[in-house]
């Protein structure tokens, strides 16, 4: 098996390493020929029913728009209101599990075989893991979610007949209390943004990343559930598991692409006047989704890593920016306040069970959840492409607590400027515009307010790119059973395909079709995600044992 990964691009273990003993050979399943001039190589059952599946979802919510959005909406619904305590309680569990993985001897073993050394540095690494992560959304977010919890806790609680709270306050609020207030509403920030995404990346990514390059099973996610399901894993459980990380991947970048355009269209009205719409945001996917074929035909290094690392360069200079114009004294304390109320108040917030705050609980953290989970094997498989030879401490730190610190500061430095501005000088702008909007409006208040705009617009549409671009990557190994050096137009369908689903749910009900697609999809890769925790201690005592 190990013979068989080098032929299909992914290198043989260096060193001492417990490879699998398999009959399976890489692409065995796969179908593979010319259309239409056009090489292909198919994983026949995953690549088929997820093809097929996805072009009649298109159909179905252009068709008929009006019901689509009915249905998405009586999804979200319903899988909020159920299943909330499900999803905060299964990612606390995945934050436990990976930080068990740092002070145990199993972060001693290292991937690809004891003899691996990185396939990238650290600066590029970082940069990739953190770009495919979730750039779209600390653009989208990054000034509107802290403003938002920050006035809903300081605003007062409401209760309907049934005595539920209808307010969106995070916890029991803090009406009235202007410190309390800021304190709660960025721990409430903070919490969506910091160790439980990143632990949800990281165990994804470990799980692929062990499998292919220690083990020499292909990159798939069914990989992972070898040490459960053994050689079963090849047959049809392991083509579910498949097919739905791919509905997964799908609908968690669809939303983020759909975010993208709906702020990249705010910033170019605000900057240039073009109008915001339906109509501008599908041209704004269709152009973005052509870049994006652009950089899938330039490949991993020559496309992803060189605009990960532009927009790293460009998004720490906007962040420097604000910092030094803006509040810089108070940023910088706002910064470890933040952090302190984070550590005070993350018992509360991750509690799974009895929560009053239903809106927060249901209509921020719960979709947040399962947001990060369906994001979850298009990054976890992106950062495992990039993470060999890394040790498994090495990696869990960099991927969990390096990206959270990150995220903290970057919410500080928006969310703290924008949250000075309405309590110091009386400028509510930001506060009072669309959330699309909000960004650039805190950036109205700040010198250089045409060039700053700008390059936030060139942030989200380069973030959007380097995600459409992952994600063709990742759906396009999955659905090739594995195989990494897949012929490129593969790629090109699924790219395409990306675009498609983000303006077939924005058509067929805008963002919030967007949030239940992703939540409905997010909700079936929990489980995935829970059983990969039992597979990766099982295949890390494996090495533990191989090496000893």
């Amino acid at each position: 098996m190990a013979d068989e990964t080098v032929n299909q691009g992914i290198p043989a273990p260096e060193g001492a390493a417990d490879v699998i003993e398999t009959e399976y050979e890489i692409g065995q399943d796969n179908v593979d020929g010319r259309f239409i001039g056009f090489g292909f190589d198919i994983h026949n059952p995953v690549f088929m029913i997820s093809g097929l599946a996805v072009m009649a979802f298109v159909f179905y919510t252009l068709a008929l728009p009006e019901q689509a959005e009915g249905v998405f909406s009586s999804m979200f619904d319903f899988t909020t209101k159920n299943f909330d305590w499900f999803l905060i309680g299964a990612a606390d569990l995945v934050v436990l599990f990976a930080l068990l993985l740092i002070v145990t001897p199993f972060g001693s073993v290292r991937l690809g075989g004891k003899e691996a050394t990185p396939d990238y540095t650290y600066l590029g690494w970082f940069a990739m893991l953190f770009a495919a992560g979730m750039g779209i959304g600390l653009m989208f977010y990054g000034v509107s979610e802290p403003l938002t919890h920050f006035s809903t806790a300081f605003g007062e609680t409401a209760v309907d007949e049934n005595g539920l709270r209808t307010d969106w306050a995070p916890l029991g609020a803090a009406t009235g209390d202007e410190p309390g207030s800021i304190r709660l509403g960025m721990a409430a920030t903070i919490y969506h943004w910091a160790l439980h995404p990143w632990a949800v990346y990281a165990t994804v990514a470990l799980a692929l990343a062990l499998f292919t390059y220690n083990k020499g099973l292909p990159l798939t996610i069914r990989s992972a559930f070898y040490p459960l399901l053994g050689e079963r894993v090849w047959g049809w459980p392991g083509h579910v598991i498949d097919i739905v990380a791919v509905f997964a991947t799908l609908f968690g970048l669809a939303t983020s692409l759909g975010f993208g355009a709906t702020q990249a269209n705010a910033g170019l009205n605000e900057l240039f006047g073009v109008p915001i719409g339906r109509t501008t945001e599908v041209i704004l996917i269709t152009l973005i989704t052509a870049v994006a074929l652009v950089s899938v035909l330039r490949g991993l290094d020559g496309g992803v890593k060189v605009l990960s690392e532009v927009n790293m360069g460009l998004a720490a200079l906007l962040a420097l920016f604000v910092l030094i114009a803006g509040p810089t004294a108070f940023l910088i304390s706002f910064f470890w306040d933040s952090l302190k109320a984070y550590a005070e108040y993350l018992p509360a917030l991750a509690n799974p069970f009895g929560r009053e705050d239903i809106n927060y609980s249901q209509g921020w953290t719960a979709f947040y959840w399962a947001w990060w989970i369906s994001w979850s094997p298009f990054v976890g498989m992106f950062i495992a492409r990039v993470s060999r030879g890394r040790t498994v401490r090495e990696f869990v730190v960099c991927v969990l607590l390096i990206p959270s610190l990150v995220c903290v500061l970057w919410m500080s430095i928006f969310g703290g400027t924008a949250i000075h501005q309405v309590l110091n000088d009386g400028y509510t702008a930001a506060q009072d515009a669309d959330l699309p909007l909000q960004l650039f409006k805190m950036l109205d208040a700040l010198p250089l307010t045409a060039i700053t705009s700008f390059i936030g617009i060139v942030l989200v549409i380069v973030f959007f790119v380097t995600s459409s671009d992952s994600g063709s990557l990742v759906i396009d190994t999955i659905t090739a059973g594995g195989k990494i050096d897949a012929p490129v137009p593969q790629r090109v369908f699924w790219c395409i395909f990306e675009g498609a689903v983000a303006i077939a749910l924005l058509i067929g009900g805008g963002l919030a079709s967007l949030q239940s697609m992703v939540i409905s999809t997010g909700l079936l890769f929990t489980i995935v995600l829970l059983l990969l925790c039992v597979c990766i201690l099982r295949g890390l005592q494996s090495e533990r044992n191989q090496a000893s």
